[in-house]
């Protein structure tokens, strides 16, 4: 993680959604496009063994829109989103609903999702999201974030005890999150490049 210690030092830089929001009318509709983004990432959903949870589209969702939008508006697409649940089937598998929110195995992903997606925004804010390397290193931390929060959630909500939470709600999930960081620290540059060629 060496390659994220000099950040809170560095300047803040342009992330992408910079580029076309000026306004604050066209800042509620990147915030909103964030929003139903995540949705439609959160409907990408298949079951495999050995996974006990379906494997989503969820948290390349929230790499991808926090570094596309930066921290505040990022935090606020999936803000936006959580709340949209509550009464429409936004969330994986087509669930809505506060028993979803509050009282299921996805809670504590559900609070992850919102503060990785600002803490991605805030490190494309200072430009790690412009190289595959920092990408990567950056997205790595951020998931670590989203599967923190969310073994504490099984912990305290669902009732694991910590080895069950960390295996079946971490764990086993390693490969699958390797592969997503590696697809988000190729997506969000190549964005950079081709945003660069045509402003």
């Amino acid at each position: 993680m060496s390659t994220l210690s000099n950040t809170v030092d560095s300047p803040r830089v342009p992330v992408l959604a910079d580029l076309f929001a000026n306004t604050w009318i066209k800042n509620a509709v990147l915030v909103l496009g964030g929003a139903l983004f995540m949705a439609l990432f959160q409907q990408i959903s298949f079951s495999m063994e050995p996974f006990p949870a379906p494997i989503t589209g969820g948290t390349l969702g929230v790499l991808l829109i926090g570094s596309a939008l930066g921290s505040r508006r990022g935090a606020a697409a999936l803000l936006l989103y959580l709340m949209m649940g509550l009464i429409l089937p936004v969330y994986s598998e087509g669930r809505e609903g506060a028993e979803v929110l509050f009282n299921t195995a996805s809670t504590g992903y559900f609070l992850g999702y919102l503060i990785a997606a600002y803490v991605v925004g805030y490190l494309a804010e200072h430009g790690r999201d412009r190289k595959f390397q920092t990408a990567f290193v950056s997205f790595l931390f951020c998931q670590l974030i989203i599967f923190a929060c969310g073994v504490l959630g099984l912990m305290i909500v669902m009732n694991f005890d910590f080895p069950t939470a960390f295996h079946d709600g971490f764990v086993l999930y390693i490969p699958i999150e390797l592969i997503k960081a590696a697809i988000g620290a190729i997506l969000l540059p190549a964005a950079w490049k081709l945003a660069e060629k045509t402003r």
